[in-house]
């Protein structure tokens, strides 16, 4: 099978390339080359997709089994991949979020079918317009699109709301005996990925010709509170958690940045019912439970000093809204 990723080394796409290549597959990874690549196996074509002129000599001569988009992100450039593979792929994935779902959800459990609606983030939106997009595609042209949601997916970032990701920020606060803000009262149930587990579910959409036109999230099973996952990141750290509880409005109200990640996702319990991926691709479950998946994290933060990047904005941030909860607080 040849495919294309755009993109592809990235904290979901790594593995998934990783897993593509060891099943045999003729991976192509699209992209500017500015990312550290550790990929043997996989063919490098150098390009920009803001500039798609620039693509013609690149791509030509190609037909592709599968193309997957990992860095689409508005209408626009769903637009033009619908003009540069009309035609010259049997399959095309586009990578949406799970954070497109109803906000907030009339009913916990999330299948494929709850609505999508999210007026609290901008890049929630950009992403049911490109769903939009490619669903009228389908209809109009039967192009061969599936769409995939995944939600909060780790391997190289830590999964916390502030302080996390890309940062090592939180586990230095933690290190330090600092306080750490866990939003509203820390019952609230979510769903953490590994990237692996969710690699073993998309790899297997890949080419899957009863998939087309379907749209799919593949999230672990494992229901987690926000309590538990913080918890296991400082186990994971060898800290002790010290944890400030504060409702998510009040975060909001103090930082309007983070309108989007608590409002319009993490704030709201969820659960995710992944019968569809598991009726596609026989067999798939998520194996790698969070306790077990954030110590690899932060084993791979740990191998290089140059990862563990300390945001001193985002510390003051964190110290900031602290002390504005606690200010409110003691006046009542």
């Amino acid at each position: 099978m040849k495919v294309l990723f755009i993109g592809g080394t990235g904290n979901i796409s790594t593995s998934v390339s990783r897993l593509c290549i060891e099943r045999g597959m003729e991976l192509f990874l699209l992209n500017r080359g500015t990312r550290k690549m550790d990929l043997p196996g996989a063919t490098v074509l150098r390009g920009d997709m803001t500039k798609p002129d620039t693509l013609t000599g690149i791509l030509a001569g190609h037909r592709w089994d599968v193309v997957v988009n990992w860095i689409a992100f508005t209408e626009r450039d769903i637009e033009r991949d619908i003009a540069l593979f009309r035609g010259k792929t049997e399959h095309y994935v586009f990578i949406s979020s799970a954070s497109a779902y109803q906000k907030p959800p009339s009913h916990p459990v999330i299948t494929e079918s709850t609505p999508l609606r999210n007026p609290y983030w901008e890049y929630s939106r950009n992403k049911i317009a490109c769903e939009e997009r490619l669903r009228r595609a389908y209809r109009d042209e039967g192009f061969p699109m599936t769409i995939v949601r995944p939600s909060l997916t780790y391997d190289t970032v830590i999964p916390v709301v502030i302080g996390g990701w890309t940062e090592y920020t939180i586990i230095d606060r933690m290190k330090k005996g600092k306080k750490i803000i866990i939003h509203g009262d820390g019952t609230s149930l979510w769903t953490v990925t590994h990237a692996e587990d969710f690699a073993r579910g998309f790899v297997g959409l890949l080419g899957h010709q009863q998939a087309t036109g379907h749209a799919f999230h593949i999230t672990s099973d494992e229901i987690l509170t926000w309590d538990q996952i913080y918890q296991a990141v400082a186990d994971a750290a060898g800290c002790d958690l010290k944890p400030v509880h504060i409702a998510s409005d009040f975060l909001v109200q103090c930082d309007a940045s983070l309108r989007g990640t608590l409002l319009g996702d993490k704030a709201m319990s969820v659960i995710f019912d992944n019968s569809k991926i598991k009726r596609f691709v026989p067999g798939f479950v998520a194996t790698i439970p969070f306790h077990d998946g954030i110590q690899r994290t932060l084993a791979w933060f740990h191998e290089d000093p140059a990862r563990q990047v300390v945001n001193r904005e985002t510390d003051a941030l964190l110290d900031r809204l602290i002390g504005a909860y606690e200010k409110n607080a003691l006046q009542g």
